[in-house]
């Protein structure tokens, strides 16, 4: 799939299929990630990698809308480090967005559909992913194959009409 392709195909999957996600596409999205812009190049994340299918279920109960981690073919944690200034945790979600983003895009390209879901419970991230002290669960990817309809490029997307988003110089109303 061309890159303009992908990007137009995205979207959120909710429903898998079942059918795993290979290695080595596994690791390209990964690659994707961690290839991802950051600020001043500090690339503070780390990616933890879920595949079975127990512990994918466990995972789930981080968060009441992070069902479709449940029945994901593989999940990315995305980690990163804790911190209390607020333009330091601005910059590191900024940064977890273009990973994210990232991410999502190469999986498009693969015909493997994606989502994202935020944290509640950081303890029972912890106990399950193992992660230091330091560090937090910020969010999760669930990745897969969409059980409705393969992903292809959409004609109607869903969103605010163009003209609507973009301003040229200047405001307008």
């Amino acid at each position: 799939m061309e890159t303009w392709d992908a990007i137009r195909a995205r979207r959120n999957v909710r429903a898998f299929d079942g059918r795993p996600v290979a290695p080595g596409d596994l690791d390209r999205i990964l690659e994707a990630g961690r290839r991802a812009p950051s600020s001043r190049n500090l690339q503070r994340w780390d990616f933890v990698v879920v595949t079975g299918r127990d512990a994918l279920r466990r995972l789930a109960g981080v968060w009441i809308g992070a069902g479709p981690v449940a029945t994901s073919a593989a999940t990315v944690a995305l980690i990163a480090p804790r911190s209390d200034d607020p333009r330091e945790i601005a910059s590191i979600h900024y940064d977890l967005g273009q990973a994210t983003m990232a991410m999502m895009v190469a999986a498009a390209d693969l015909g493997i559909g994606s989502g994202h879901s935020a944290v509640a419970d950081q303890d029972l991230a912890r106990s399950l992913l193992g992660h230091p002290p330091d560090r937090t669960l910020a969010w999760l990817i669930p990745l897969g194959y969409p059980a409705d309809r393969p992903l292809r490029p959409l004609r109607a997307p869903a969103r605010r009409p163009f003209t609507d988003v973009v301003h040229r110089e200047h405001w307008r109303a």
